[in-house]
C-alpha cells in the first residue's frame, strides 16, 4: 500500500497506479481519477518540476473539475509550490501562459473528448511542452512510494491565487496570431460542445467581425462532448447546411483540437487542414524541407498528394507528443493528426483547436475563396475505416501483438491489399480500446478486412 508520500497518516493509492498514456492521467472519476490520486500527482508534480515559479492550473467544464482542481493544489502547496488557478479555459492556454509568465510548469484538468464521467490531468514543463518522459516516469515512481522524500520540509507550504483574469493574455495571443486578417460578415457556426472553447471561442471569432451562430455555447459539465463537438459532427453539418454559413468548426471538451465542415457539411480533417495550411506556406518558402510531421494514423492519400507536391511527410506513433518531438528535431513548421491536433512552430507547437479554426477561416477569407472551395483543391483521402474494440484487460491490450491469430490476420490482409493499403492495430492510450484501422483504394477491402480484424482482436483478447 503506498502511503500520501507527506503525511504518514494520509489516504492511500491502493496496488493500481495509474500512468502517464498518450495524453496524460486520464480515467473514470472515483475509480482511477480519485482525490488521493490527484493529491499525489500534484505533490509529486511539485517536487519534480525542474525550476522555481508558479504552476499554473486550468480546467475543462467538467463537473468533476474543482475536486480534482483542489486536490492538485492541495499537493502542490503541500510541496512548496505557488498555485495560479486559470479556472476554465481551453488545453492550449495553459503552455501559452506558462512561456508568457515564465512559470515552472502547469497541469490541465481534463480527459479531452471522453465523456463526461471521465477526467485526467495533463502536466507541461517550463517551456510549455507536455512534461518529458523522464520526468513522468519520475512522478510514476513516487506514486508508487519507491523515492525517498525525507529530504524535503514539509513545513513550507505554497499558496493559492485565482488567476482567471489572465485568460485576456490568451485571448490576445489568439487573435495577434492572425495578423491584421479580419472575418466581417462571414457567416460561420462554432461547436463548443459545451466545454472548453466557450471560454474564449466566440469573443475571438466576434472580435474579428464574424457573422456568428454558436452551438452548445455554455459551460456544462454534465453534456460535455455527448452528441456534439468533434466527436459528433452531425449538430454542425446541419446547422452549418441550415444557416447557410460557409464553414463551422467543433472542439473537443478541452478545446486542443478541431475538426471542421465546408458549406456543404463536407467534414475537413486534421490531415485536410495539414495539407492546406502546408500548401500555403510551402507556396510562401516558409516550410523547411517541405516536410509535414504526422501519426500514423493519417491517410495514405494525404501522403501520396503531399509527396507529388515534392513534400515529405514524415510519420510518428499517436500522440501530439511524439509530433511535438518530432517537429522540434527536424525543425518542421506544420505537423498534427488526423483527429485536428495541429502544431505550428510559429504559434509555439502548441495543439490549438481555436487558433487553428482562426488561421483557417481567416486564410481563406483572405484568398477569396470558401472553405469548400479550397477542400476542392485538396487530396483525395483513400477508403478507411476505423474500429474500435473494447478489451478491459490492460495485460492483453498491451500484448496484442504477441496473439498468433491476429498477426496471421494482418499478415493476410496486407497481403490482399499490397502496396495500395495499411492495416494499424494499436492499443488506446486513453480508453479500454484495441483500435484496428484499414485503409486501401478498395473500399470493399477496406470493410473486408476492418470487420473481419476486429473480430479476431475481439475473439483472442476477450477470450474467457
Amino acid at each position: 500500500m503506498v502511503q500520501a508520500a507527506f503525511s504518514p497518516a494520509g489516504p492511500t493509492l491502493g496496488d493500481a497506479i495509474p500512468g502517464f498514456g498518450t495524453d496524460g492521467i486520464r480515467g473514470r472519476v472515483g475509480s482511477v481519477v480519485t482525490p488521493a490520486l490527484c493529491l499525489q500527482v500534484g505533490y509529486w508534480v511539485g517536487r519534480v518540476l525542474a525550476v522555481e515559479g508558479p504552476v499554473l492550473i486550468g480546467m475543462d467544464s467538467r463537473t468533476s473539475g474543482s475536486m480534482v482542481a483542489s486536490a492538485l493544489t492541495a499537493g502542490l502547496t503541500a510541496a512548496g509550490r505557488e498555485v495560479w488557478n486559470l479556472g476554465l479555459c481551453p488545453t492550449p492556454a495553459v503552455p501559452l501562459l506558462i512561456r508568457k509568465f515564465g512559470a515552472a510548469g502547469g497541469l490541465m484538468v481534463s480527459a479531452s473528448h471522453n465523456p463526461p464521467a471521465d477526467n485526467g490531468i495533463k502536466v507541461f514543463g517550463a517551456n510549455g511542452a507536455k512534461l518529458a518522459p523522464e520526468r513522468q516516469a519520475r512522478i510514476e515512481a513516487g506514486l508508487r512510494g519507491e523515492i525517498d522524500h525525507s529530504d524535503h520540509d514539509h513545513s513550507i507550504c505554497g499558496g493559492l491565487r485565482q488567476s482567471s483574469d489572465l485568460l485576456a493574455d490568451y485571448r490576445e495571443l489568439l487573435l495577434s496570431a492572425v495578423g491584421t486578417h479580419r472575418l466581417d460578415g462571414v457567416p460561420i457556426v462554432l461547436d463548443l460542445c459545451w466545454g472548453s472553447a466557450t471560454a474564449c471561442a466566440a469573443d475571438a471569432f466576434q472580435a474579428l467581425g464574424a457573422d456568428l451562430t454558436v452551438l452548445h455555447g455554455e459551460p456544462d459539465g454534465s453534456r460535455i462532448n455527448v452528441g456534439c463537438g468533434s466527436t459528433a459532427l452531425g449538430p454542425l453539418q446541419e446547422a452549418v447546411k441550415e444557416r447557410g454559413a460557409v464553414m463551422g468548426f467543433a472542439f473537443d471538451g478541452d478545446a486542443d483540437r478541431m475538426l471542421a465542415v465546408d458549406g456543404l457539411g463536407r467534414i475537413v480533417d486534421g490531415d485536410h487542414v495539414m495539407f492546406l495550411w502546408g500548401s500555403v506556406l510551402q507556396e510562401q518558402q516558409a516550410l523547411p524541407d517541405q516536410r509535414l510531421v504526422a501519426t500514423v494514423m493519417s491517410n495514405l492519400g494525404f501522403q501520396r498528394a503531399w509527396e507529388q507536391r515534392g513534400g515529405i511527410l514524415e510519420r510518428t506513433p499517436v500522440g501530439d507528443q511524439h509530433v511535438h518531438a518530432a517537429m522540434v528535431a527536424s525543425g518542421a513548421a506544420l505537423g498534427g493528426e488526423q483527429s485536428g491536433h495541429i502544431l505550428a512552430a510559429s504559434h509555439g507547437l502548441c495543439g490549438d483547436g481555436v487558433l487553428t479554426a482562426l488561421q483557417l477561416s481567416t486564410l481563406c477569407h483572405a484568398q477569396g475563396i470558401t472553405l469548400g472551395d479550397w477542400l476542392n483543391r485538396s487530396f483525395q483521402p483513400f477508403p478507411q475505416k476505423l474500429v474500435n474494440v473494447t478489451v478491459q484487460s490492460q495485460a492483453r491490450r498491451k500484448e496484442w501483438s504477441s496473439c498468433e491469430p491476429l498477426m496471421a490476420a494482418i499478415g493476410s490482409a496486407e497481403e490482399s491489399m499490397g502496396s495500395d493499403g495499411r492495416v494499424l492495430v494499436r492499443a488506446s492510450g486513453t480508453e479500454p480500446l484495441v483500435r484496428v484501422m484499414v485503409e486501401a483504394a478498395d473500399a470493399s477491402l477496406v470493410a473486408h478486412w476492418a470487420d473481419h480484424l476486429a473480430s479476431v482482436v475481439d475473439q483472442c483478447l476477450n477470450a474467457v
